[in-house]
């Protein structure tokens, strides 16, 4: 991956400060309501009421934060905070009446005030500026995603291709049988690689490398999680599997792929992969590819 250029930084930086100052984060007073936007952002994820340990993992806040605000918010009659009724060690929190109806009337307020920004554009420009805000979210939403290798027998390794098996089942019409994927012991160590891609601490997806023969690996099973899918995520894969082949000093990588699977063929074309013939006799395979590699 290219390094990140100083402009490109500046230019991040440049519309965080720009948006952050338009939409009133700096106020005390968010949408003109008696509080800053971290409460009223807090009360609106609550909804229907959650557990504060969902609500730090999903927001990404300190613990003691979350506490501090939570709170607040008790104290102002905005929220109730509870015992978890499976685990003690964990607190609920629920919207009171009052809380409700200040979320309720956050909403409209917001909704106004996107309202009142969008209404100086044309329709044109309304559609080319929520076009490109989709676009920024998605590539957000990739570089927020790490790719780790892992071992082959770890719990997220085995649950990523339990969801894959379960896809395939559903892709293919012969189905899939799960004895067809690789051993823990084929894509760890010496003998080849596993990587699981997660977004905010959850697997998203999952890809393997495994060594065929001397100078040969395969790539097996690059899955992405319906959720994360049309965001790029199945090439940075591909890509991870690739850089870790020419660090262990494989001069190729072949991959099999399934008829059915029309999306995955066009993506390890675009990637520099060629069709070769069948080098293994999997039979959920129609289609096989190969690609040379640079030296590491």
């Amino acid at each position: 991956m290219e390094p990140v250029t100083t402009d490109h930084v500046t230019a991040f930086r440049r519309f965080n400060r720009y948006f952050t100052r338009r939409i009133g984060v700096l106020d005390d007073h968010y949408l003109g309501q008696d509080r800053p936007l971290g409460e009223a952002r807090l009360l609106f994820e609550i909804g229907d009421g959650t557990s504060l340990r969902e609500l730090r993992s999903r927001l990404g806040l300190d613990a003691g934060y979350l506490s501090r605000m939570a709170k607040a918010l008790e104290a102002q009659g905005m929220v109730r905070l509870s015992a978890h009724p499976q685990d003690n060690r964990s607190r609920m929190i629920e919207l009171t009446p009052a809380g409700r109806v200040e979320v309720t009337e956050q909403d409209r307020r917001a909704g106004v005030a996107a309202a009142g920004l969008l209404a100086g554009l044309s329709a044109p420009q309304r559609a080319e500026l929520t076009g490109a805000m989709a676009t920024a979210q998605r590539l957000l939403r990739l570089a927020g995603i790490t790719v780790a290798l892992v071992d082959g027998a770890a719990p997220d390794a085995r649950s990523c291709l339990d969801a894959y098996a379960a896809d395939l089942d559903e892709r293919f019409p012969e189905g899939f049988d799960k004895d067809d994927l690789v051993r823990p012991e084929e894509v760890s160590g010496d003998a080849g690689a596993f990587f699981v891609a997660y977004e905010e601490r959850r697997p998203v997806g999952c890809g393997a490398l495994r060594r065929l023969e001397p100078g040969v690996g395969e790539i097996r099973h690059v899955w992405v999680h319906p959720d994360a899918r049309r965001m790029g995520l199945a090439r940075r894969l591909l890509a991870a599997l690739e850089q870790e082949a020419s660090a262990r000093h494989l001069t190729a990588v072949r991959l099999d792929t399934h008829a059915a699977l029309t999306e995955a063929q066009a993506m390890y074309r675009a990637c520099g992969y060629t069709d070769i013939p069948a080098y293994d006799d999997n039979v959920y395979a129609s289609h096989w590819f190969e690609k040379r590699l640079p030296s590491p």
